[in-house]
């Protein structure tokens, strides 16, 4: 591995940053030159309480305002976690001032919004990426060999999958997620795009000829403009005969697995977004075959259990640090990956028109 480091910079003193400053700190190629706040004081405070976790050779620097962390002329990346809603603008400033830009999803409030993202990235000739961490784990590479094996599934048929969480009162009251402006996705953007990322995956990326989308509750913190989804299920359909549902939601138990059903057998993850904690992640195989003899009648279910040695988290192996460093190999190695803005564009695509149908009823929306 190299020894010159990508340097970065974190554009908000996010939540979600505390678990990727780990992630480039366990990369071996990356290192935090500085976080950016609106507030000087809230950027100090989020560095000490990082630092001493998880400490970097050098501390990283402070910074008021994310246009002053563009500026500078150390930092070769940045990490935007900012709200949905103002996304866009930073991601387009930063690709302007020549960085490569880490995005956390969705990316967009619409398809417009991904679009631009997209071309200004590839105009200013940087990286671009979306921060789903489970498309970088070595997991994905044992599943596409079960898929395509020709046995373990026969042909792919169905594919099923949950992302939910139970939200607690201060969540539903307070929380970005719960406010129309910031976040108008709600649980559509923040789950949902991992379900239908799943499914693209699953599909090799190619796209589906129709969704329909329904929202089944929605809600909104006291200053919120309107409602955001809060329960949202939908339903991808191919013209050879493959269809998915997913089922995302801030209001019911922590659920996250997804299923693979085809014409000799299934294929089952717990957990496939955020591996469970442990030192190897997993899928089963499962057969089922039902004897009678007469009146005796016997339901068999075989299960192969296939592993990958990879730490659930907080590990050079596991997946948060395997995104930081495949996206930091790439800007070492001075090389741009485009399939990565194709990705996010399709996902923003089918959950957008997912959305339009949940809006008109349900009516089946054409890709």
């Amino acid at each position: 591995m190299s020894e010159k480091k990508c340097r970065w910079g974190f554009l908000s003193a996010a939540w979600i940053g505390i678990k990727n400053w780990q992630s480039v700190a366990l990369s071996g190629n990356g290192e935090i030159v500085a976080v950016a706040s609106r507030e000087l004081s809230k950027a100090n405070a989020w560095i000490d309480e990082c630092s001493a976790h998880v400490p970097f050779p050098e501390r990283p620097e402070a910074v008021e305002g994310y246009d002053e962390l563009l500026a500078r002329d150390d930092i070769d990346a940045v990490y935007i976690p900012l709200p949905t809603g103002v996304r866009k603008e930073w991601v387009i400033k930063a690709a302007k001032a020549g960085k490569h830009v880490l995005s956390e999803k969705p990316c967009g409030i619409n398809v417009k919004d991904v679009e631009e993202i997209v071309a200004a990235c590839r105009e200013a000739g940087v990286q671009f990426m979306d921060g789903v961490m489970f498309m970088h784990s070595g997991r994905l590479t044992d599943l596409r060999k079960a898929i395509d094996d020709g046995t373990s599934l026969g042909t792919l048929k169905r594919i099923n999958s949950q992302f939910s969480f139970c939200a607690p009162d201060d969540f539903l009251q307070g929380n970005i997620r719960m406010h129309s402006e910031l976040e108008p996705l709600g649980c559509l953007g923040d789950l949902g795009w991992y379900n239908i990322r799943f499914n693209l995956w699953v599909m090799n990326y190619k796209m589906p000829t129709s969704v329909t989308g329904n929202i089944l509750s929605g809600a909104s913190r006291p200053d919120s403009p309107d409602k955001v989804p809060t329960e949202f299920s939908g339903e991808m359909f191919y013209e050879d005969g493959v269809s998915a549902s997913y089922y995302c939601s801030f209001i019911t138990a922590m659920q996250q697995w997804a299923n693979l059903c085809g014409t000799e057998g299934n294929i089952h993850l717990d957990d496939f977004v955020v591996p469970c904690f442990g030192s190897d992640i997993g899928f089963t195989i499962a057969k089922m075959t039902s004897n009678q003899d007469v009146c005796d009648f016997n339901m068999e279910r075989r299960e192969q259990r296939i592993t990958t040695q990879e730490y659930g988290n907080s590990h050079p192996t596991a997946q948060e640090t395997c995104l930081f460093r495949n996206f930091g190999e790439l800007v070492l190695n001075n090389k741009i990956d485009n399939q990565w803005g194709d990705i996010t564009l399709k996902t923003q695509k089918v959950m957008m028109a997912c959305l339009e149908s949940a809006r008109n009823g349900g009516q089946a929306v054409t890709l």
